[in-house]
Formats: C-alpha cells, structure tokens, sequence
C-alpha cells in the first residue's frame, strides 16, 4: 500500500452558512479525501470541519484557498506568508494584485481560480 502524504488546505473566510461557496468548497474538499482547517469570522462548524477564528500555526497547509474580499485579506497577509503554504488560490471576487506581489517576493504560487471548479475538474 502506498504511503500518501496529506496535504491540508486552509480554508479563509470560512462560513457555517450552507448557501456560501465557501462552506460548499470545505463540503466537496472533505469529501475528497482532502484534509481541512478552516478560518472564519465566527466560530462554528462547518461540514464537520471547526471554523477558527484565530490565526492558528497550522502545520504541512500546502493550499489557502481565499473566500474574503482584498481589503478584509489585509490583516492576514502576514500570517498567510508565515503559513508557507506551496499556493494560495483566489477565488472569484478575492483578486488582490497587492497580495499577489507579496506572493511573487515570498516564492508562494498564486492562481485566480475557484476552488470548486477545480475540484470538479479534478484539478486541484
């Protein structure tokens, strides 16, 4: 049996609303296989997945996966470039020119994608 490494993605801007696409990208992520810690405003649940609402020091986040707008992205920038996560994926409504420089000097990927298509897709 091959040993797969499990890469986990942080979910920002994560909701318990059902109607959110943030919620349905941690529902089709989980359901996936893919590992998920999550970020949002209120504490929560969402897919059985618990929505932070602290900066937690997650470990191995391979992707950030982005459901708030840019001026709201401000005061995670930090923390994001801290996470050295191999991508951040800026989903629709979420580009941010600024943070993509950031990105660029840090040698963190970028893409402007949604999360949901490329899971569909089996792209992501």
């Amino acid at each position: 049996m091959k040993n797969i490494i499990q890469m986990k993605t942080l979910v920002l801007g994560a909701s318990t609303n059902k109607e959110r696409y943030s919620y349905k990208a941690i529902h089709n992520l989980v359901d996936k296989s893919h590992q998920v810690v999550a970020i949002g405003s209120k504490k929560g649940m969402a897919f059985d997945i618990p929505i932070e609402t602290d900066k937690i020091d997650f470990h191995a986040i391979d992707t950030v996966t982005i459901y708030l707008n840019p001026k709201a992205q401000e005061e995670y920038y930090d923390y994001i470039l801290s996470l050295k996560p191999r991508r951040v994926i800026f989903n629709p409504g979420t580009e941010n020119p600024t943070f993509f420089k950031l990105l660029e000097a840090n040698n963190i990927q970028y893409e402007v994608a949604c999360t949901l298509v490329l899971l569909a897709t089996n792209q992501y």
